[in-house]
């Protein structure tokens, strides 16, 4: 799914008045630096039509917050509000729409002060219904304000919202390039913050959907800044016709394994920009199946920043017997312990690769699920006793990536054709209708085995079954 991205201008001041120094908004106590705070939206979307399964993801947002706590909770004090004027009148706004050439989708608000510091939770206020005079020119049903409209018929259908989602959906340090959001005295600085939508939207059933949110933050330039690139074949140089492709931007966590920051489709001749990008170092994973179930290889570009070009990156197509993609299914389990209990499953293939000497587990994109995630919710069925669970198929290359350290003379990129081709599952539970709070413990669950046993191990145009992720602790 997409990626909406909320970015921030913060400019650092000093006011002193008569030898007072005059506090703003943060935490309390005094401080001589003060910023104002510019806040817009933008999102390279994974799921619009006609290829994709929405033609307009519409959320109306009411507040953008931010604190200099990890911990702090919703009702604490020190709170900093980002976008004042939207309390009043909350602002619709199409997660699908055309974005501007600078990658936004709409500005949110101008002129808020900030104090200089660390900051090290973000969160966003979601509002049920439209307001001021937006109300006659709503496009969802009623005076609903969040709704997605299907690319199949231009049905519309509500947006469900979890209760957290009114009262602000969090965006830990976990999610923040870096751990934080740092603002020295006299500095000017965009802060994003990324709306996946497209990976946030859970069907469940009778024409209903929820929002689930996916969402990341991160330090940028003040003037939006963006990767670009082309996918082709590595054989014809020319564009990989038809299919599916999906270009995600990866970022290693405190454990090594890259995750997910936005991703992004391209276009029929391959073409791609991931915009805005927040400053930092990031990997950019691509995979592609073509129009007649070509699959190829994952090409991985490492050592990528802002700003860069990326060129043609070559896609490996595979051959052989078979040249479709692998399947693996299995299931997930979730229970308190004792009893069954339903959980929000956010599902990714991983691959264990070498990246500048070091062992990484990347994630795999699905491009037969246009996504770099899966989505599924646990419920009764034919479970294993006491628990709910939820089946999955994803389709991922049967081979290893080709890897490549960018290089603005032309990156070099090399891939192992050693056999066996293994993988991991990995599964992150949050409680339903929550907003995305984490659920289950651990919250997150790898297999690498099969359900028989064994390392899981794929070959192109087969199945095979993984062992069950199973959560426990769950609420």
């Amino acid at each position: 799914m997409s990626t909406r991205t909320v970015s921030v201008l913060v400019l650092i001041s000093v006011l002193i008045m008569t030898g007072v120094f005059v506090a703003c908004g943060s935490s309390g106590g005094s401080s001589t630096a003060l910023g104002k705070v510019n806040v817009s939206l933008s999102d390279p979307p994974t799921c619009a039509g006609p290829s994709g399964a929405f033609s307009h993801i519409y959320v109306t947002i009411q507040d953008v917050q931010i604190h200099q706590s990890s911990t702090a909770g919703a009702n604490d004090p020190g709170w900093v509000d980002l976008t004042p004027n939207l309390k009043g009148s909350p602002q619709q706004v199409d997660l699908l729409g055309i974005a501007n050439n600078q990658c936004f989708l709409a500005m949110l608000g101008s002129s808020t002060e900030l104090q200089a510091g660390t900051y090290q939770q973000i969160r966003v206020i979601l509002s049920n219904t439209v307001g001021g005079n937006q109300s006659s020119a709503n496009p969802c049903t009623g005076n609903t304000g969040n709704c997605v409209v299907l690319a199949a018929d231009d049905s519309i259908h509500t947006l469900d919202l979890s209760s957290e989602a009114q009262t602000g959906i969090k965006i830990p340090s976990g999610q923040l390039t870096g751990g934080k959001f740092t603002i020295a005295n006299g500095e000017v600085k965009d802060l994003n913050v990324d709306f996946d939508a497209c990976a946030s939207i859970l069907a469940s059933g009778n024409g209903h959907y929820r929002l689930k949110p996916v969402l990341h933050a991160g330090e940028m330039a003040l003037t939006s800044t963006s990767l670009t690139g082309t996918l082709v074949d590595s054989v014809t140089n020319a564009a990989i016709p038809g299919g599916k492709s999906i270009v995600a931007l990866e970022q290693k966590d405190i454990n090594g394994t890259d995750r997910v920051i936005m991703q992004v489709t391209p276009d029929a001749n391959g073409n791609f920009v991931l915009c805005p990008v927040p400053a930092g170092t990031y990997d950019v994973v691509a995979v592609a199946v073509s129009g007649t179930n070509v699959a190829y290889a994952a090409t991985i570009t490492t050592g990528v920043q802002p700003g860069t070009s990326l060129g043609k990156i070559p896609m490996i197509a595979q051959t052989g017997t078979s040249t479709a993609d692998a399947s693996i299914t299995g299931t997930v389990t979730t229970s308190t312990g004792s009893a069954a209990t339903a959980a929000d499953i956010s599902l990714y293939a991983l691959q264990q690769v070498s990246i500048n000497s070091s062992n990484v587990n990347v994630i795999i994109p699905l491009a037969q699920q246009g996504s770099s995630t899966a989505a599924l919710t646990t419920a009764t069925g034919s479970c294993p006793a006491n628990t709910d669970c939820a089946s999955y198929t994803v389709a991922v290359p049967a081979m290893w990536p080709s890897i490549g350290t960018y290089s603005a003379g032309g990156t070099t990129y090399t891939q192992s054709t050693a056999t066996p081709v293994a993988y991991s599952i990995g599964a992150t539970a949050f409680v339903p209708m929550s907003g995305g709070t984490l659920d289950c413990s651990p919250s997150e669950v790898t297999v690498n085995t099969l359900s028989g046993g064994g390392a899981l191990n794929v070959t192109a145009g087969t199945s095979v079954t993984a062992a069950n992720s199973t959560f426990t602790g769950c609420q």
